[in-house]
């Protein structure tokens, strides 16, 4: 089942009625979310991914546009008849009752055609149940479960209907870090095994990227980019969407295009045909720094970290608009380090430049 959001807009009123300004949480959002793929809506809190959800589920209705499963317009048809899965973050389990009952409780609620025998809905139940393997806790309360296995009780209740689509809003958010890892492992393979479209939303970048078939980065309502998770990594199309994605973050220097050549500071550092001279935002992703002693990019050393395999570079430069800078290097490589200062070539691959003022991405025509 494919999903069309269609100009989808949402205005709440002011809550100020002497200022009367309206709070667009999303404007004129357009996107086709194809069928049977598991697509992650991405932003900072406030940026409307969860408003977008809840009008795809129908609890709230667009200020304008429209919302369409398959060729089915259902932009004004109720919840409950959308055919919809809704997991919120805070499990929303009933606490009187016990696993199978809450996974049953939705099935027992289905009213004509839909109507399911008392022995059809236990065989659905343990199904499901088996699914998000908790099969073996069907008698106990959601007090006397962990976290992981309360909201694989919730994503299974949320299965039971066989629902068309599958909405997930923040699920992991309240369980611990191992356990976040382990849930949103679950929630691919079971999202691969159901084969059901699934949008799930998150404030968290390296949930979205490491679990999502494609990304939909969001700022303040407004739709900033789309693609397959490392497709937006590797080729951000502005300095938001550079920054929000990427641990550890991008780094992001003040520089200037003079004669086809980028100059941070006063180094030309790499060579930019085609752009014109400007004042630019110059992103570089902690892997694209390689250590060179007669590197154009000199910084002061504060702090090398070893982290295994890798060795993450701390350092620092009046040229830079974040307080530190964090190079990633190979860990055989660390011997090379010596000194007050180190000494970068980079990777014009992994250099970003976006404009000083309207921060869109620039483009050469041909880096080398």
């Amino acid at each position: 089942m494919h999903i069309e959001l269609r100009n989808l807009t949402k205005i709440f009123p002011s809550r100020n009625k002497k200022s009367g300004e309206e709070v667009i949480a999303v404007n004129d959002f357009s996107f086709t979310i194809p069928d049977g793929q598991l697509i992650g809506l991405l932003g900072p809190s406030g940026c409307g991914k969860s408003t977008t959800l809840y009008m795809i589920s129908g609890l709230q209705k667009p200020s304008g546009g429209q919302i369409f499963f398959g060729d089915e317009d259902v932009t004004e048809v109720a919840p409950e008849d959308r055919g919809i899965g809704l997991v919120f973050q805070n499990y929303a389990l009933y606490p009187h009752l016990t696993v199978k009952q809450n996974i049953l409780f939705p099935l027992q609620n289905l009213r004509g055609k839909d109507k399911m025998t008392k022995e059809a809905m236990i065989e659905r139940a343990y199904q499901v149940a088996k699914l998000v393997q908790i099969d073996e806790l069907m008698d106990r309360k959601p007090s006397e479960l962990s976290g992981g296995q309360q909201q694989r009780v919730a994503i299974a209740r949320a299965l039971a209907k066989m629902p068309r689509v599958l909405l997930l809003d923040e699920p992991l958010s309240n369980l611990d870090a191992r356990l976040r890892l382990q849930t949103r492992e679950e929630i691919r393979r079971i999202q691969k095994e159901t084969g059901i479209t699934t949008v799930f939303v998150t404030h968290d970048q390296e949930e979205a990227m490491s679990i999502s078939d494609m990304i939909v980065v969001m700022k303040l309502g407004v739709l900033q980019q789309i693609g397959k998770p490392q497709e937006v990594y590797n080729d951000p199309a502005n300095l938001f969407v550079a920054k929000f994605l990427g641990t550890p973050p991008i780094n992001i220097f003040k520089g200037t295009v003079r004669g086809g050549k980028l100059f941070i500071g006063e180094s030309a550092v790499l060579d930019v045909p085609g752009v014109a001279d400007q004042d630019v935002h110059v992103g570089i992703r902690p892997e694209g720094f390689v250590l060179d002693a007669n590197g154009p990019l000199t910084c002061q050393l504060s702090n090398v970290e070893v982290m295994g395999r890798d060795v993450s570079i701390v350092c620092s430069s009046e040229a830079s608009e974040n307080p530190i800078i964090r190079a990633i290097i190979d860990a055989d490589d660390r011997l090379a380090i010596s000194g007050n200062t180190v000494a970068f070539s980079l990777k014009p691959h992994k250099v970003f430049l976006f404009g000083a003022q309207d921060e869109k991405r620039i483009r050469p025509s041909e880096v080398k």
